[in-house]
């Protein structure tokens, strides 16, 4: 296990601004990290500058105590220790599941390197798989194989590029829970780059926002959803309400919802906008004590949950609302309502 630590990473394409803008990020050995943005925040080309698939204009990274990029300094791929699983699983269609995953164990005998294929293939829930074919194998199978082989050598660092994306949506849920025990019975530290907002938050210790070649935002997935730095990271990483407000004396904002209690400093701010997620949202009887009034716009039903979607007085947009369990609304009716727990402030 080796932490990684990039300073200062710094990258341009040609005459072009900036993709990475003197990046920085830590992840603790043993964690796993996901780096979550946009297309063309940065991120794919942070990974593979951090493979050694890419020259740094600027910056370092380390893993552990081994500097593997810095000033007039790039060890080739082959010398980082680091372990890709790139998208589609991308194994050798020509050798078995258990070739594909012995590939980079050189140096051991032939026991050991057996031994060591069916310790990798147990890891990943496919032992007794060594001699099927690529092409035998459904896509959540071969992404789990692609992992068996990235950690059969041991290595420093493993990194994730987009491996879920060509799962379908019933798949990947459960692929992403065996990646993640695999990782973690493996005790592998671990970066997943992706630009899905769920996947990062259901799979990652630590999820670090991407914006315009920095790093926004790094923090536990509860914190950054809870307590996200600006509205932009808020609605980039879950739906979000936000609502301009003013804070009075009382140390409450107030909002076109009512007065919203305030979680942590307001740093002397007296206006800004308020951040509430939609599930601090109720509804209520249109007469209820302390709710106010609005109008029903639309109702989106999920099966587990529903969006509710609700035009009210003195806001220029309409606010969502997840109601779990049945609804009892449709577009059109009149409702009340009304705010539960703290908002976060911002300017």
């Amino acid at each position: 296990m080796n932490e990684l630590h990039i300073e200062g990473l710094t990258k341009s394409y040609g005459a072009s601004d900036p993709v990475l803008r003197g990046l920085e990020l830590t992840v603790p050995a043993g964690a796993l990290a996901a780096v979550l943005g946009p297309s063309g925040c940065g991120k794919t080309t942070m990974l593979r500058i951090v493979a050694g698939f890419l020259h740094a204009d600027a910056g370092t990274v380390r893993l552990g105590d081994r500097l593997v990029t810095g000033p007039r300094l790039h060890l080739p791929p082959e010398c980082r220790g680091i372990g890709i699983v790139p998208q589609e699983g991308a194994l050798f269609p020509h050798l078995s599941v258990g070739r594909n995953v012995a590939f980079g164990l050189r140096g051991l005998d032939r026991a050991e390197r057996r031994r060591r294929t069916e310790e990798m293939l147990e890891l990943v829930g496919l032992a007794g798989y060594d001699d099927r074919m690529p092409h035998e194998l459904s896509g959540g199978q071969q992404q789990r194989v692609s992992l068996a082989r990235a950690l059969a050598p041991r290595p420093g660092l493993v990194l994730l590029d987009e491996p879920f994306n060509a799962l379908d949506s019933a798949l990947r849920t459960g692929v992403r829970a065996d990646v993640r025990a695999a990782l973690r019975a493996a005790g592998a530290t671990a970066v997943l780059v992706t630009h899905d907002q769920q996947e990062a938050l259901s799979t990652a210790d630590l999820v670090a926002v991407v914006r315009d070649g920095q790093v926004a935002q790094c923090d536990t997935p509860q914190e950054l959803y809870r307590r996200p730095a600006d509205p932009w990271i808020a609605d980039f990483v879950g739906d979000a309400v936000l609502l301009p407000a003013t804070v009075h004396h009382d140390g409450r904002a107030h909002t076109a919802l009512g007065p919203v209690p305030l979680t942590g400093a307001t740093d002397g701010l007296r206006t800004g906008t308020v951040l509430l997620r939609p599930e601090q949202l109720r509804l209520t009887g249109p007469d209820t004590e302390g709710a106010v009034t609005g109008k029903v716009t639309d109702v989106r039903y999920y099966g587990h949950d529903a969006m509710v979607t609700v035009a009210v007085e003195g806001h220029d947009a309409p606010v969502d609302i997840r109601v779990a369990g049945p609804v009892g609304v449709r577009p059109g009716d009149e409702t009340g309502v009304r705010v539960d727990g703290e908002g976060a402030l911002h300017p």
